[in-house]
């Protein structure tokens, strides 16, 4: 498998797309006045606690309050951060969580640091459990525990990195979570990686003690570097960047930590733009599309709510060539990998809820999920998915941190308020009707006028003018339609003259 990083740069949008293959498979859009907080370190201030919901709003200088969570203050040095490297043999003992009020006073200065970025009408989601990412380790300041990624599967590698983290670590004593981009890592390359994460909590602890409140004490990097130091494996086999600025930023960052991939990293001066000649750009807008076409035929439905995600399957075209259940299985695996490949484009979050075409073999089943499960293995944010339900639908998590890319790139329709559908001109038209009578009998007119769309004003004109003749009778008042191409196929108003 190949990969390519590609890095496009403009004066107010970056943007990085991980293509697999010559596909598309992840797109990571920062832009200069929006810039995601997800892992910055913010001195704060207890806004409200609220006892209730076991959680209190804090003051980090963002537009909104955010929202800090009893379970996400930390209690002692066993306990590990909410993130999506969360070692699979680390072991944190149960714990009762203390009344939000013994934890916290309105007020109160505090150290935080931000989970998830603000996502709709809410604001960001904090904790107190700090932690500090590097290129092979996450520092835990406030821990003892030394974890290694669940995604490094080696008993004997596992073994290794953790007992080489002990020894580097015994100095520091802070906690550290082994990233999955440290396997096979000499020692020397972790204890550079260590030692360039005590100069930062140094920094950070610094800060802490002279900033003001609202004031962000560590900020991640920025989106290409973050890139960089995240996605950069051995498997990729070049990183491509179109500004010659951000490209020496990123041979200086690479010689730094990852000196054995920096030569990977090359300008692109081509006159095409980048993102066109890896068909980027179309992949894109296929990506906002409810609709995804599967190669055999069928094609998937998309549908994110404020709740949750829904993915329905259909055959579409796809007849098979055997027996139903057979064509049934074959478009559900194909549309298994399509739905992993879905999710981590567009990245979707939360609640994500599959319609599979309904299977009566039970192994037919196991296959799909397991090709499911699979194919979800390069995601980088952390998915559980769970067996079919006795309505044969397939319940799944994936962790969500910052809007997706529709919500990064689109905003709700105007016209139809993001319902998605428009009322009929029919239905207008009789609302018209029901709003003229209204007028009439509430205030004294000789004619009314109606101003309405090009759409509705036609529909009454021609297949509605015996019934405006008889509204007229009845109202024994003159009605007159007038058409607005400014207004939309709901908007209407009535007129009384």
């Amino acid at each position: 498998m190949t990969e390519d990083i590609l890095v496009n740069v403009t004066p107010r949008e970056t943007r990085v797309a991980v293509v697999e293959n010559g596909m598309l498979q992840e797109l990571h859009i920062e832009r200069g006045w929006r810039r995601g907080v997800v892992g910055n370190i913010y001195k704060g201030k207890v806004q409200r606690i609220m006892p209730g919901m076991q959680a209190a709003f804090v003051d980090i200088g963002l537009p909104r309050a955010a929202f800090l969570h009893a379970n996400d203050i930390f209690r002692n040095s066993t306990q590990l951060p909410a993130d999506d490297a969360l070692p699979e043999d680390a072991s944190v003992p149960p714990q009762q969580v203390r009344p939000i009020s013994e934890l916290l006073r309105d007020g109160q200065d505090i150290i935080v640091q931000v989970l998830k970025d603000p996502i709709g009408t809410k604001g960001a989601r904090l904790t107190t459990q700090l932690s500090v990412p590097s290129r092979y380790l996450v520092m835990l300041p406030q821990s003892k525990v030394i974890g290694v990624s669940s995604r490094i599967e080696l008993d004997a590698e596992r073994t290794r990195l953790k007992s080489l983290v002990q020894e580097l670590s015994l100095i520091g004593g802070s906690g550290f979570i082994v990233r999955t981009n440290a396997e096979s890592q000499p020692a020397e390359a972790l204890a550079e990686d260590l030692a360039y994460l005590s100069r930062v909590w140094g920094l950070i602890e610094e800060r802490a003690r002279t900033a003001p409140v609202g004031a962000c004490i560590y900020e991640d990097l920025i989106l290409p570097l973050r890139a960089v130091r995240d996605l950069m494996r051995s498997n990729v086999e070049r990183v491509r960047v179109d500004s010659r600025e951000t490209c020496d930023r990123l041979r200086e960052f690479a010689a730094q930590y990852m000196p054995q991939l920096a030569e990977k990293v090359e300008h692109y001066t081509g006159a095409r733009p980048i993102f066109d000649l890896y068909g980027v750009e179309d992949e894109i807008q296929r990506a906002l599309q409810k609709e995804v076409p599967l190669k055999s035929g069928g094609y998937l439905v998309i549908d994110q709510t404020e709740a949750m995600t829904t993915v329905d399957v259909n055959t579409g075209s796809f007849l098979g060539q055997r027996t139903l259940e057979e064509t049934v299985f074959r478009t559900n695996l194909e549309a298994a990998q399509s739905v992993a490949r879905q999710l981590r484009l567009r990245n979707l979050g939360g609640i994500i809820i599959i319609d599979f075409i309904d299977m009566h073999d039970v192994e037919h089943r196991r296959q799909v999920l397991r090709t499911l499960e699979r194919s979800l293995v390069k995601d980088h944010a952390k998915t559980t998915v769970y067996d079919f339900s006795p309505l044969g639908l397939v319940e799944m998590t994936r962790k969500r941190t910052v809007e997706s890319l529709e919500r990064q790139l689109c905003e709700p329709c105007m016209t139809c308020n993001g319902r998605g559908t428009l009322k009929t001109t029919e239905t207008v038209t009789y609302e018209i009707f029901r709003e003229i009578t209204r007028a009439v009998r509430q205030f004294d007119a000789d004619q009314l006028l109606v101003i309405a769309s090009a759409e509705v004003v036609n529909r009454i004109t021609d297949e509605e003018s015996v019934a405006v003749a008889e509204l007229e009778e009845f109202l024994g008042k003159s009605i007159r339609f007038q058409m607005d191409e400014h207004y939309s196929q709901e908007q209407y108003d009535v007129v009384l003259l």
